[in-house]
Parts: structure tokens; C-alpha cells; sequence
């Protein structure tokens, strides 16, 4: 009641305050009645605000009387216009931006358009900033948003089948950095983590992409490395109708490939009723050459601990072939409807859904180790498969849908927001099957590991060269997976300004968020026993060789494999067949509930006519509930842990300083507090026993990772549309997590031969250096203005402190995720009808995966990409677009302990498409 009694008094006061003063609201838009972001609206030569996602702006509390109202916006020429304020009264002005480079007065063409949006909306934000627009976006060879993610200042990514999945931000792994829509956090489809797949959203489904790399007290704290938000589109002034459509071809698979997207906007009602519906359709066929590797030694200092010059030899090679057929579709719908000028609602949606039919066939030499003088190994060959119903294939069904209804309301001088967000991920993979031959004990090998970049192994005696009745039936399995992840979510916004004008401005902020999550994975695991030897010896009659002659991961031969099509037709439930439920793989199943109950206050002051402060305070409440099971090897029992529970609290303090050191060269600073939630699935008090000797727990134990950051960036911004900046960051982070894995551990008694478990590993300090330059190359000659660089660089220097990882204690390692130095530049040329880009990206080498001595530890390996594309406009409706991909074959590589030994390296070839893309006006 008293809080009520107390939102009743502000807005009575700010009713009453607002009887001597006015509101003034519009939008700004460029001349096709698209809207800016980003724009500065400024009133009587004092910048007041900057235009919202959609171009809205307002100003409240305005003196009665006459104003002179200004407009700028990076690339445009500047709006001037008297304006009358009325006492009580609230004065529509919206605002038709014109093209021409503000210097040169030359009108802005193609790609620049793209890059004015994001500079323009970088430059107004109070934080430190990267926006990249979609029509910037276009202007790369990007599929999906990982990848047009990697063209940011200080942000790797990681593949899986040639797309990008995974972002890491300033040199944390991806569970330390968020990924919204809308402001609203994406769930994920992944069971164990928190990750975004950054593959499943079309890059062509978004208006904006913006990352915060130093958060304010207003968004939520989960974001380390940073916030990456994506802006779905608003609605026009007017009907727009655009697409594209392609295709393409993939040389590894050999296939073609199809795209498609449409986007179809209007307004309604006497333009109350905005309107804008987004498709998006690909038909991509992938594939891919891998060969996988783990190493080990002979301990002939029997120390336990590798020392160089002794002998070290890979324990286990597979050679695996990939297909895949990965269909993605994407559908997005956004509405705003506008009851006055103070009172509107938006309903923004957006459904995302993947498919993944994959086969993989496997090779596997394990347990090879050298007897008297001779190599051994055993051998399996696996088929990855599905039933007909999945096109004899794995099906990955993933889906990711996100629905908010917000609402922005004006009550004389107090501002209020609202939103109200219901998200959902998913993935489900029916029928997933498994057939395994393999030899019943070792056999001749002959290898070849002088080079372990390839290491090189094959059978010598004919009849295990290939599948053959020396063989013998491993194993047959069917999966049935399922996850879920739902997130409600609710917010409430209030912004009061103290003082409107003059060189003390200022607004206090302040709200509450209330964000409920229920994560569920609930997989089921079969293992099925033929009833005699036909099922194996039809098998042998149902071989096909998938080996290839330009296998691009080495001189390797995958041999033969039971074809898919006999493995998804068996009846695997029928006479021939017993059928067992493998107790032990239920074990990853679990049920997480998380509450987090956030709450915030910050004022926005300037301090003079230069210096912007924003200063405030989070709260964040988190309450966690988690079950899970535990297996037993011995009994061969599945017992359910019940609930385990766990609550914390974090204060979050925040300070940003933004000084305008002249017109368009801007030094920030910023202070800030953030943390990061453990992966669910680690919190299970689980426990898994596989083989009767290798155990994985959970830790319900596990704290949040938390970082203190600090950041100093200066930036200037080009008239004629560009940026150069600079800055350096610091992050002291502490618990952060890793999976402890130990060798030979006894625990509760027993002695098993892994041990795996996540820990919080300790402390770490992240030291940065980023620098960025982007601008069409005129100031070196004239004869360069249609020449165009985009280049920026980050150094990242990591070290781990107070290490708690046993054996590992006092070594010197960089903090896991975090690449020394990451590099993109592109070099376009651009004419007006035609714009060609040649665009380089580069990752330095990194650790992944802590192992328990320096030899096992896993190390993603240094990438260059390199991608080219052209626009050329055929008229002003239609333009021809081509793109070609990873023109240098970059592969996904990991390496064991040191550089030349391959632990996993991956090929998928370079891919090319070509199409039309169409504008249509009203």
C-alpha cells in the first residue's frame, strides 16, 4: 500500500509540473520512411535524447514557448526547425532525415548507408557500444548472426559444420556473456549449458545487432565478456515489400543449397497500427572430412607427468565422414499500435527452427600401443542413422521462439515501461541410432606418427581393412533426446526527469525485473541384443564404401560401413531383437527451476556541457531448484537425488562517464560489477558411471563466476561517415568453473580410472587492448573515395591466479576462451551500383579444456578466415548478390598439449551462392 500511495503522489506531481511545461514525441526516418536509431535530437543546442530501436524519441518537461530543435545523425544532413511548446500539451514533430555526407555533401551510397546506422547508434549510446546494422550485415557473406557476430571488435566465434555457433566476448567462454532478442534473454536448446547456438537465428531476421561490453544498471548483470542484443525490425511509415532468393553449392557435399526471405511492412488505422511480418527459409547442404586423435606417453621418468623427449604416440585415432542437410527457417512479426501520443503497446515474436539430418560414419583405432615391436589396435566402424520417418538420418529438431508485449507510457513528466516476455527452446532428436562392428580384440596395425599433425594408422591384414566375418556385432543402440527450456519473464520501467535543460540535466531511472526459468531434459536410451547372427551377416551384405579420394583432412581412408538405410530399417522392437534400457545413460537426466528477481536505481546527470555520468545500483536475487539421478555401476540401479536448493544474492554497483571531448571525439569510461550463473546441468547433484571406471558428478556447490570490470575506450567519429577508436579493459574475475578431470582417483572408496567434476578453478585477470578504423579511404587520395577499410584489432593478455585444480596449482595459464589476438579487416569498393568486399577474420589459439597435466590439456588452434562478396544494383528495385565462404578451407582444429599434435581437425571446403535481392515500394 505504501508504494502505491507513493507511484500515486510522483504522478500527481509530475501532473502538476507538467501544467507550466510540454512534451514533445516524434520519429526520425531517412527519406524511404525507414527509422534512424541512434539519432541525437537536441534542443537549443543542448543534446536532450536520442531516438529509440524504432526512431522514437521524446522530451518531456520543456519550457512553454519557442525552441529551436536539431537533429543529427552520422551521414546526414543536419534538421533544423523552430518548434512551439505548449503548457499541458504534448507537440507530434516527426522528422525526414536527408541524405548527403555531412562534409563533402555528397550522397551517401550502398554499404555506407549500413555503416552511418551503426555508427550513428554507437556513437548516442551512454555505454560502451557496437552496433552492426542490417543493412551492414548484408554487406557481408553472412548466413546466420555467429557469423556477422565475428566482424565485432573483440569477439571469436566457434564452428561446428562450417557455421559459426558460439561467441566468445573479450576473451570469456560463451556461458559468461548474454544473448537477447529484444532486450529479453534467449533460452537455450543446448541440455548441459547456457550457450546460445548463434547458428539457429538467419542473419537476414534482425534490424540491429548492438553489443554492450560494459553494462548499465538497467540490463541485466549475466554478461562478463557482454551483452549481445538483437533488434528485430519495426514497422515502416509506409507498405515496404523486399526479399531475397539463392542458391548455392557446397563443394565437400557436392549439393546445391537454397535461400529465400521476405519481408512485408505497412501501417494501418490512419497510421496508429504498424505492421511488419519477416520469413526467412535455407536448404543448406553441409558435410564434412575430420580426423580425431587423443595422445599419451610413456612415463619413463615415472613421475606421472609427461617430460619432454619421451616417447608420446596417439592411444586412439578416428576418422569420421559428415553429411548433413540443415534446413533453417525463421519467422518474425511485430506490432505497434499508437492509442496517442503518450500511450503505445508493441507485440513483437519471433519463431526459429532448425533441422539437422545428419550421418556420420566412424572409424575408431583405439587402445593402440606397440607390442614387442609391433603396433595393435582394436577397430570399430560405426553408423550414425535414424528410421525412415527421420530420412535415415539424426534429427536435431531445434526451436527457439521468443513473444513479448511491452508498453511505453507518458504521465506528465514520468515515463513508464513495461514488458511482459514468454520464451521457449527445444530439441528433440527421435529414433537416433547407432551400429557398431568391431574386432573382439587387437590387431595388427601399421602406423605412421612422425608427423602428429597426421598422424596415420591402417590395418594390416585384409580382413580387417574393411568389415568382413573376422568382425564381430558391437553394439546397437536407439536415442530418443528431449530439452527443454522456458523462460516468463516480466519488467517495469520508470524514467523521471529532475531537470530537462540547462548544464545539469538530469533523470532517475529505476525498476524491477522478475525472470522465471524451467529447464527439463528428459532422455531415454535403449541397447538391443540380435537373436543369433542373421542381423550381423545381413549387415556384411548391406556394406558401402564412404571413403573419398580428396579426403581434406589427410591421407586417410574411412573404408566401408553398413549403410544407413539397413540400420533405420531394422525392427528393432520385433522377434529378432531384446531390447534393454541402459539405466546409465538416464543419468543426465534432471529438472532445473531458476527465479532471479532483479531490481535497479540510476540517474543520469550531466555535469556541464561535456560530461555525461551515469551512476547506479543492482540487486539481483537468484533461487535455484535442481534434481536429478544417480547411477550405480555395482547395483545397476537409477536413483533420483530430490531436490537440492540454493539462493544468493548480489549487490551490483555501476558507473559510466561519457565526455564529449569535441563535436564528434568521445572519451568513455566505465566501472561495473557482473556475474555468471553455472551451467545448469553442472548444479545436478548427479552421478554417472560409465564402463564401471569412469565417474562424472555434479556440484551443487559450484558459486557464480563474478567480475569486477573496468574500461577506457576514446572514440571520433567521421563526418562523411566512419570511426576511429581505442581503449583498453580489465577484468578481475574470481570462480570461475572448469570440469575437473582426473586420472586414477579414488573417491568415496573407490578407485576409478576418470574422474570428472566442475570447480570453481579460482581467480583470473583479463587485460585488453581494442582498436578499430572504419572510413572510405579519400583522405589518402581522391582517387581512393570508392575504396573502403574496416580493420579492428584486440589484444588479450589472461592469467589464472589462486588456481584450484589439483596438480595445476602454481602453473601459469591463461584463462580458458580467450584468445591472445583477434583481428577482422575488410577492404570494400564500392561505386554505387556495385560493392565488392574482401573480408578477413583471425583468431589466435586458445585453451578450452584444463586437463589434469599441461599434455592434456585441449587447445582450440588459431583460425584465418577469409570470405568475399559483391552487390551489384541492377535498378533501384533488384540487385544481384554473390557470396563466396572460407575461401583459404580454415578447418575447426583442436590440439593436445602443444600445436603439432591434432586432437581433432575438421574440413568443409568452400561454399558459394548467388542471387536477387528486391525492394519494392508502396
Amino acid at each position: 500500500m505504501r508504494n502505491l500511495l507513493l507511484l500515486c503522489f510522483l504522478t500527481l506531481l509530475c501532473t502538476c509540473v507538467c501544467a507550466q511545461t510540454g512534451t514533445l514525441t516524434g520519429r526520425v526516418v531517412d527519406e524511404s520512411n525507414l527509422p534512424l536509431a541512434g539519432a541525437t535530437v537536441m534542443v537549443n543546442t543542448e543534446a536532450i535524447t536520442v531516438a529509440d530501436a524504432n526512431g522514437f524519441f521524446n522530451v518531456r518537461s520543456l519550457p512553454t514557448g519557442e525552441h529551436a530543435l536539431k537533429v543529427t545523425y552520422i551521414g546526414f544532413t543536419d534538421f533544423d526547425q523552430p518548434i512551439t511548446i505548449t503548457a499541458g500539451e504534448t507537440t507530434e514533430m516527426d522528422v525526414l532525415m536527408k541524405p548527403g555526407v555531412l562534409l563533402a555533401e555528397v550522397a551517401i551510397v550502398s554499404q555506407l548507408r549500413g555503416q552511418a546506422r551503426a555508427l550513428s547508434t554507437q556513437q548516442a549510446a551512454v555505454n560502451i557500444t557496437n552496433v552492426i546494422a542490417a543493412d551492414q550485415i548484408g554487406r557481408f557473406p553472412d548466413q546466420n548472426i555467429g557469423d556477422a557476430l565475428k566482424r565485432v571488435p573483440g569477439i571469436n566465434v566457434q564452428y561446428d559444420q562450417g557455421e559459426a555457433r558460439f561467441g566468445n566476448i573479450r576473451g570469456t567462454a560463451p556461458q559468461l556473456s548474454s544473448v537477447m532478442i529484444n532486450g529479453e534473454r534467449i533460452p537455450s536448446a543446448e541440455a548441459e549449458v547456457r550457450s546460445i547456438q548463434l547458428d539457429l537465428i538467419p542473419s537476414d531476421m534482425v534490424q540491429a545487432v548492438e553489443v554492450s561490453k560494459a553494462v548499465t544498471p538497467d540490463m541485466d548483470a549475466d554478461a562478463i565478456g557482454g551483452a549481445v542484443n538483437l533488434v528485430t525490425r519495426a514497422a515502416p511509415y509506409e507498405r515496404r515489400i523486399s526479399g531475397t532468393i539463392g542458391g548455392g553449392y557446397n563443394l565437400l557435399a557436392e549439393k546445391p543449397t537454397f535461400n529465400g526471405g521476405l519481408i512485408y511492412g505497412d501501417r494501418y488505422a490512419d497510421g496508429k497500427l504498424g505492421v511488419i511480418f519477416s520469413g526467412s527459409y535455407f536448404n543448406n547442404q553441409l558435410g564434412s572430412d575430420n580426423v580425431e586423435a587423443e595422445w599419451t606417453y610413456d612415463d619413463e621418468n615415472d613421475n606421472d607427468r609427461f617430460d619432454e623427449g619421451e616417447n608420446n604416440y596417439p592411444e586412439e585415432i578416428q576418422i569420421r565422414q559428415y553429411y548433413l542437410q540443415r534446413i533453417r527457417q525463421s519467422y518474425s512479426l511485430s506490432l505497434d499500435y499508437k492509442f496517442d501520443p503518450k500511450n503505445t503497446i508493441f507485440f513483437r515474436g519471433i519463431y526459429n527452427h532448425r533441422n539437422d539430418w545428419e550421418n556420420r560414419y566412424r572409424a575408431v583405432y583405439k587402445d593402440i600401443e606397440e607390442e614387442d615391436g609391433q603396433w595393435v589396435a582394436e577397430l570399430e566402424r560405426q553408423t550414425k542413422s535414424g528410421t525412415e520417418d527421420e530420412k535415415y538420418a539424426r534429427l536435431e529438431d531445434q526451436k527457439m521462439m521468443n513473444f513479448s508485449l511491452s508498453g511505453e507510457h507518458l504521465f506528465g513528466k514520468l515515463k513508464t515501461t513495461w514488458s511482459a516476455n514468454y520464451a521457449r527452446a527445444s530439441e528433440d532428436r527421435p529414433n537416433e541410432r547407432y551400429y557398431e562392428i568391431a574386432t573382439d580384440d587387437v590387431v595388427p596395425v601399421n602406423v605412421d606418427f612422425d608427423n602428429p599433425e597426421e598422424p596415420l594408422i591402417n590395418a594390416t591384414e585384409s580382413a580387417f581393412q574393411n568389415p568382413s566375418s573376422a568382425w564381430e556385432l558391437s553394439e546397437i543402440t536407439e536415442e530418443t533426446q528431449f530439452t527443454e527450456d522456458v523462460d516468463v519473464n516480466g519488467r517495469l520501467d520508470f524514467e523521471l526527469p529532475l531537470a530537462t535543460t540547462g548544464p545539469s540535466r538530469n533523470a532517475l531511472k529505476f525498476g524491477a525485473r522478475l525472470r522465471t526459468k524451467n529447464k527439463v531434459r528428459d532422455n531415454d536410451f535403449y541397447e538391443y541384443e540380435p537373436v543369433g547372427d542373421n542381423v550381423f551377416n545381413q549387415g556384411l551384405n548391406n556394406l558401402e564404401d564412404q571413403s573419398r579420394d580428396n579426403f581434406l583432412a589427410g591421407d586417410y581412408q574411412a573404408g566401408s560401413f553398413i549403410s544407413r538405410e539397413y540400420v533405420g530399417d531394422l525392427n528393432l522392437r520385433g522377434a529378432d531383437f531384446e531390447g534393454e534400457q541402459a539405466l546409465s545413460e538416464l543419468a543426465g537426466n534432471f529438472d532445473a527451476d531458476e527465479n532471479i528477481f532483479g531490481a535497479y536505481a540510476m540517474l543520469e546527470q550531466q555535469l556541464g556541457p561535456k560530461l555525461l555520468a551515469v551512476a547506479g545500483l543492482r540487486l539481483e536475487r537468484t533461487s535455484l531448484e535442481y534434481s536429478g539421478f544417480r547411477y550405480d555401476d555395482e547395483e545397476e540401479t537409477l536413483t533420483a537425488t530430490g531436490k537440492a536448493a540454493s539462493d544468493y544474492t548480489n549487490l551490483l554497483p555501476g558507473l559510466h562517464l561519457k565526455y564529449n571531448l569535441k563535436k564528434n571525439t568521445i572519451l568513455r569510461f566505465a566501472y561495473t560489477n557482473t556475474l555468471a550463473r553455472p551451467n545448469y546441468f553442472d548444479l545436478v547433484p548427479y552421478r554417472q558411471i560409465e564402463d564401471g571406471e569412469d565417474l562424472s558428478i555434479g556440484n551443487p556447490d559450484i558459486d557464480p563466476t563474478r567480475s569486477l570490470n573496468l574500461d577506457l575506450m576514446v572514440e571520433h567519429y567521421f563526418g562523411n561517415i566512419g570511426l576511429v577508436s581505442g581503449g583498453v579493459f580489465f577484468k578481475d574475475i574470481s570462480d570461475f568453473i572448469v570440469n575437473q578431470s582426473l586420472d586414477d582417483f579414488t573417491f568415496e572408496g573407490t578407485e576409478y580410472g576418470s574422474f570428472t567434476q566442475p570447480i570453481n578453478g579460482g581467480s583470473a585477470n583479463l587485460l585488453g587492448l581494442e582498436v578499430a578504423f572504419q572510413r572510405q579511404l579519400d583522405f589518402i587520395a581522391p582517387a581512393l573515395r570508392n575504396f573502403g577499410l574496416y580493420f579492428n584489432y584486440t589484444f588479450i593478455d589472461s592469467k589464472v591466479t589462486e588456481f584450484n585444480f589439483e596438480g595445476r596449482e602454481n602453473e601459469d595459464l591463461s584463462l580458458p576462451g580467450a584468445p591472445k589476438h583477434t583481428l577482422n579487416a575488410s577492404l570494400a569498393y564500392d561505386t554505387g551500383n556495385l560493392t565488392t568486399r574482401l573480408s578477413l577474420n583471425y583468431a589466435s589459439s586458445f585453451i578450452d579444456e584444463v586437463g589434469d597435466e599441461a599434455f592434456t590439456d585441449v587447445n582450440y588452434d588459431a583460425v584465418t578466415y577469409l570470405d568475399f562478396n559483391f552487390n551489384y544494383s541492377l535498378s533501384p528495385r533488384f540487385t544481384l548478390y554473390g557470396n563466396a565462404n572460407n575461401l583459404l578451407n580454415q578447418p575447426l582444429r583442436y590440439f593436445q598439449g602443444s600445436s603439432e599434435r591434432t586432437f581433432q581437425a575438421e574440413y568443409y571446403n568452400v561454399r558459394f551462392d548467388l542471387g536477387v535481392k528486391f525492394d519494392l515500394a508502396k
